[in-house]
């Protein structure tokens, strides 16, 4: 007597719940990322800003 099992499974059932449980883990993912606090930091743009207004000057020689 075979207990039914997900390892003797026939290969389409196999793929179906693969699947499934692949969209299950990108949805969890996507709401995760989604919901994520996103920060106020205007931090990174100042610097960027620097960094974009001096690429162009010469450096100044010690």
């Amino acid at each position: 007597m075979m207990i039914p099992s997900f390892h003797n499974a026939d290969r389409r059932t196999h793929r179906r719940v693969m699947l499934v449980g692949l969209l299950f883990c990108l949805a969890f993912v996507a709401i995760s990322f989604s919901l994520r606090p996103q920060a106020d930091d205007g931090r990174v743009l100042v610097k960027a800003d620097r960094l974009v207004r001096i690429a162009g000057e010469p450096h100044k020689a010690n």
